[in-house]
């Protein structure tokens, strides 16, 4: 799911004609200096994360006069919080609050529709809020399209204990924030608190909203780089790997970045198959010592193409001194895919760090096969194993690895695509392309390419291979981009055949970050 800043969930808000205070986001100490002079103080600055507690590290403050709020931007602008550097603030005018509310929207998987939950408190989680003070929650399940009525919000936060008077202002507002909920594809929408000012008048004094990941593609004008619920802004590799998940639906791609690699600590690169797995494999990870560079999945039977990117974007990180692939251990993709994925990024990529590779699951046999004829002769440790190999058990195999390679650091290579410039016939695949040399093909007797080819769209035309469908066919889909061709010509062949899997951005961030040796 994708969060949005308080100051986005507000201009939805003033969308649906729910009050919010005046205010305006500042970039820098001029802009924010600027906005609090056409508002007029006195104002309350607030840093825009997508974390709660802000006020707990000083992320809301109140200031009088010019020189009260330089003093606050100067030191809000920059703040790290965790992961998150703040590069926005919100100057609102200060507002006289009577009570506070909270009011909130969410899906609920189980019950399969929108719940409201309301508190006569506010100002804190409603999980606190329940556990504190039962009796001033109440919540009501809304039938997605007929919405809820102004009658039904109105009974509902009078059960919470709030006056008639008050519950009359708050209804309609209910209703409003449902349809802003409803229009946006939100998964949650928030506004807490919602308050009560002295003059009765009810006003969103803060909102959090979290748009569904598949209804981001609806919505450009938020701005949503990442269809992801960070807690931060992507990293420009998590931007990277994105494009490669966004470009492609098949299978599932998911990188996040966790920790900087450093000489003295054991920092490896995480690939893992499947949410569980995965967890135990970090878990082997961690008990054994060592940090993880990042958390990455491919998993929902991806082609080989999509494995070899995610091990590309994986590799982009230098320091890293092993890489460490273990999911489920019973998966239902066929490993070998991934196995030709590995193989294809790791000669690309010269690979200098030990590999762990767990590849438990449907022909397990053949992927461990894979692995040790393309990458068995390497001078670091490259090793395949299967669903009966414990995670801690690769794990340790891995610490090995790294020991014997002296706990060296992953130092990244030029980003290069295959030199096609001898090759003569070409034909584009659904994120790739396929690249032959005919004159060494002539050379060829075994014709491994094209008897390893399992969609059979290769034919031997001439001596070499050619495309026995429709060109459109095979860009739609019809090549797998199993990568079978390419390694096939590869040990029994010429190396005639090359297939170019394009990374949109890698090679300039690679270039940009000073990574290139």
């Amino acid at each position: 799911m994708a969060k949005l800043y308080e100051y986005q969930g507000k201009q939805i808000l003033k969308g649906f004609k729910i009050p919010v205070p005046d205010g305006a986001v500042a970039g820098n100490i001029e802009e924010a200096v600027a906005a609090a002079g056409k508002i007029g103080y006195p104002v309350v600055v607030k840093i825009q994360t997508w974390s709660t507690g802000r006020n707990a590290v000083g992320g809301v403050k109140f200031a009088n006069n010019d020189n009260e709020l330089k003093e606050h931007v100067t030191r809000m602008f920059g703040m790290q919080i965790g992961n998150f550097a703040v590069e926005k603030l919100l100057i609102e005018k200060k507002i006289a609050i009577k009570k506070e509310f909270f009011a909130g929207f969410i899906i609920n998987d189980t019950e399969k529709c929108p719940v409201l939950l309301f508190s006569s408190k506010g100002g804190s989680g409603i999980e606190e809020i329940a556990k504190e003070y039962p009796g001033s929650v109440a919540t009501m399940k809304i039938d997605f399209f007929n919405g809820i009525k102004p009658f039904e919000a109105i009974s509902l936060v009078k059960k919470t204990g709030v006056d008639s008077a008050a519950a009359a202002e708050i209804g309609p507002v209910l209703v409003k924030m449902y349809e802003a909920m409803k229009k946006s594809d939100a998964r949650s929408f928030e506004v807490n608190p919602l308050v009560q000012l002295e003059d009765g008048k009810i006003v969103a004094a803060d909102c959090h909203v979290v748009i569904d990941d598949y209804a981001v593609y609806r919505h450009p004008e938020f701005g949503i780089e990442i269809a992801r619920e960070f807690d931060r802004p992507p990293t420009e590799l998590e931007r990277i790997a994105y494009m490669v998940e966004k470009n492609d639906y098949r299978g599932t791609f998911f990188f996040f970045q966790m920790a900087e690699a450093s000489d003295n600590e054991t920092v490896i690169g995480f690939h893992g198959a499947g949410g569980g797995g995965s967890m135990m494999s970090m878990n082997a990870v961690s008990e054994n010592g060592c940090k993880i560079a990042n958390f990455c999945d491919t998993s929902g039977n991806p082609p080989a193409s999509k494995v070899y990117r995610a091990a590309k974007v994986i590799l982009s990180q230098p320091g890293i001194k092993g890489y460490f692939s273990s999911g489920s251990g019973v998966a239902s993709q066929e490993q070998f895919h991934s196995a030709r994925g590995f193989v294809k990024a790791f000669l690309e990529e010269n690979i200098d760090i030990p590999c762990s590779l767990r590849l438990g699951g449907n022909s397990e046999d053949v992927a461990m096969q894979i692995i040790e004829e393309y990458l068995g002769n390497k001078a670091v440790s490259i090793k395949g194993f299967g669903k009966n190999d414990s995670p801690d058990k690769v794990m340790k195999h891995l610490l090995e690895g790294m020991k014997k390679n002296g706990h060296a650091g992953h130092r990244i290579t030029p980003f290069k695509l295959p030199d096609v410039s001898k090759c003569d016939y070409s034909f584009v695949t659904m994120t790739g392309s396929i690249h032959v040399e005919t004159a060494k093909c002539a050379e060829c007797s075994t014709k491994a390419c094209i008897s390893s080819c399992s969609p059979k769209i290769l034919k031997d035309e001439n001596g070499s291979p050619k495309l026995a469908i429709d060109p459109k066919e095979a860009k739609k889909g019809k090549c797998i981009e199993c990568l079978a061709c390419e390694l096939a010509c590869m040990s029994k062949g010429k190396g005639a055949l090359k297939i170019v899997l394009p990374i949109e951005g890698l090679k300039e961030y690679r270039e940009k970050n000073g990574l290139e040796k």
